[in-house]
């Protein structure tokens, strides 16, 4: 295999008092990637990692780890797991939270009477934004003048019917936790990013005033942007220029 091995130390936790070897095969500029970022440092879970650029054809070593070519990927050793390779997102979070228990973070699912229900509630929120709010994203940057607006309308509209009420007591955090939960970890990296596709014009500044008008999701937000776990590998400027170079590459190959 021919890469670079970054080490970052988020902490000393272990699980069962063995401490594991995680690698995991990342690129900071990819939101799904962000959210293993996020997991691993609200965890403390210290970490290896390996950049696996996007712009090119993924190297054959690499297809083996995952043959998708996605990222993220995620190998872990662990004196009883040897090797294992866990992929997307999602489940790579999960399974995180899952083998380094944290009550605040993501319960175990018998861990008290509510537990199970706080999981899927956090579950169904995930669910929620990708499949209620991320559809509107591409959309209005592809878009341009009034359309642009009309669709960033839209976007606001949907984060109001979808989002806001599930909301309602976040403390600041999902289901009024004092501290970052699963939820942010999931949703986080897309919240940044349409706060940077704002403040670089590539959404309208009238999504983001839309946003402020909530009070239940700009309060959240505001405290999820503040976040260390967030912020730690989130290059704004570059994302947003790169974010840019794309659209702009879809709408030339459109014409």
């Amino acid at each position: 295999m021919s890469a670079n091995v970054h080490h970052v130390s988020n902490g000393t936790d272990s699980s069962n008092d063995i401490a594991p070897k995680i690698i995991l095969y990342t690129n900071h500029g990819c939101p799904w990637a962000h959210r293993a970022h996020i997991t691993l440092r609200a965890l403390r879970i210290p970490y290896e990692e390996v950049i696996i650029p996007l712009d090119r054809p993924r190297e054959p070593w690499y297809l083996e780890i995952n043959p998708r070519g996605l990222v993220p990927s995620m190998r872990i050793s662990n004196g009883i797991l040897q090797d294992e390779i866990v992929t997307e997102s999602a489940i790579v979070s999960t399974f995180l939270a899952d083998m380094f228990p944290n009550s605040s973070f993501w319960p175990a699912s018998r861990e008290s009477p509510t537990s199970a229900l706080t999981r899927a509630r956090i579950a169904f929120f995930a669910d929620t934004w990708v499949g209620k709010i991320n559809t509107h994203t591409v959309p209005v940057m592809m878009a341009d003048g009034e359309e642009k607006e009309k669709l960033g309308g839209k976007l606001v509209e949907a984060v109001k019917k979808e989002i806001e009420p599930m909301l309602e007591g976040a403390g600041p955090f999902f289901g009024g936790s004092e501290s970052i939960t699963l939820a942010e970890a999931l949703i986080a990296p897309f919240v940044i990013r349409c706060q940077t596709y704002g403040e670089t014009g590539l959404i309208p500044k009238s999504v983001l005033k839309g946003f402020d008008a909530l009070p239940n999701y700009s309060r959240w937000s505001k405290a999820v942007r503040a976040e260390d776990s967030v912020t730690y590998v989130f290059d704004g400027p570059a994302i947003a220029e790169k974010s840019a170079e794309r659209i702009e590459e879809r709408k030339a190959k459109a014409k």
